[in-house]
């Protein structure tokens, strides 16, 4: 299955987040989406994003730093 994970750059939540999925070799299931960009402001919004940083599963967008710290847990350990 492929992820995206909104984030901002400069954002600690959005760092740890990007950091877990690069320590753990999750990269491959994700595609990182910069919220710096317009089209990607754009896509976070029609996913109904309030909180970065957000992962979209393609069904549900999962916001905020524990909730994403949770699911890249559950993803790392096979659960999707």
């Amino acid at each position: 299955m492929a992820y995206e994970l909104f984030h901002e750059v400069a954002q600690p939540a959005s760092a740890q987040a990007r950091k877990f999925v690069t320590e753990h070799q999750l990269g491959k299931h994700f595609r990182f989406r910069n919220i710096f960009y317009p089209e990607v402001q754009a896509d976070f919004a029609a996913r109904g994003g309030q909180e970065l940083p957000a992962i979209w599963d393609g069904n549900a967008l999962i916001q905020g730093g524990e909730a994403v710290l949770a699911k890249l847990a559950q993803i790392r350990d096979g659960g999707g």
